[in-house]
């Protein structure tokens, strides 16, 4: 693991998206990270060693889908699918589909694997699977803050992982979408999808892939704002910002994917952030561990 140092982070912007803000400052105490996310390599020698089954492998309760057809529901999870061109990008469910069979070791349903890519990010990992490893390898997943502060590198406010420009001296420094969302995509660095751990290069604190290439889980309840109060309990937060208490449980990721793309998602940075439901398993969402 990589030793992270202790600091003050100036935490969230203004710039982008309002659930970033408000920019405040966060005491960080010095932690171990993950250099890369988890692999598909380390996952695969988890499962083997355990026998953990993954959330998208078990099978759906129907009664936690009243009026659903028994017959649709079966294991599997959300898989990216390109479109045939243009399309409006206000209806995810164009690139989206939810995949049965698709898992951790077939990521885009059944006939696909990961026998290429055991460097490559997991994905289709839920909370309770990320959370599981990390109990397994003595570890947990990082606080939001602390995610934010490694990815900063020691950069005080700037834009990016690596400064203020996208692409320094035209260096491509991450991986995201290169083309046309969600069509045409002409691959970063010769990846199109996930790419291998430590393809683009580390950041100041020598940590690789906080931005682009897959999403990756926070320990963080998820808040439509951050709190200013950082002794807030989780619960509390969600129901002080508006947060349906009752509904399913949110977890905030970070770092953006090699989906992002500057028409569509600019969350390549360091300061934004997403929800996700605590039960997604997606071709673009892993996750590393803290210590």
């Amino acid at each position: 693991m990589t030793r992270i140092p202790a600091g003050r982070l100036l935490m969230g912007s203004v710039d982008f998206y309002p659930e970033e803000g408000p920019v405040h400052e966060r005491e960080i105490e010095a932690f171990d990270l993950d250099p890369y996310p988890v692999t598909n390599a380390e996952y695969l020698r988890f499962v083997t060693e355990t026998g953990y089954v993954t959330v998208a492998e078990r099978p759906l309760d129907p009664r936690e889908f009243p009026g659903a057809d028994p017959a649709t529901l079966v294991p599997g999870g959300l898989v990216f699918t390109p479109t045939d061109g243009p399309v409006n990008l206000n209806e995810w469910q164009r690139w989206w589909r939810w995949q049965p069979g698709a898992h951790w070791r077939a990521p885009e349903g059944p006939g696909s694997d990961v026998d290429g890519r055991l460097e490559h990010p997991v994905v289709q990992i839920a909370f309770e699977d990320a959370s599981a490893y990390a109990a397994w390898a003595h570890k947990r997943l990082p606080t939001e803050a602390e995610w934010e502060w490694a990815a900063r590198g020691g950069l005080v406010g700037a834009r990016y992982a690596w400064g203020e420009e996208l692409r320094p001296d035209g260096e491509l420094m991450a991986n995201t979408w290169q083309g046309d969302f969600p069509y045409r995509n002409s691959g970063a660095a010769g990846f199109i999808g996930t790419s291998a751990t430590g393809a683009f290069p580390a950041n100041g604190f020598g940590v690789h892939d906080m931005i682009g290439n897959v999403w990756e889980w926070t320990a963080d309840t998820w808040s439509a704002r951050h709190s200013m109060s950082p002794t807030i309990q989780p619960g509390e937060r969600r129901n002080l910002l508006g947060v349906d208490a009752g509904g399913p449980p949110r977890r905030v990721t970070k770092g953006g994917s090699h989906l992002c793309a500057p028409e569509y998602c600019r969350r390549y940075r360091p300061a934004a952030r997403s929800s996700q439901t605590e039960d997604s398993a997606t071709t673009h969402l892993g996750f590393r561990c803290a210590r």
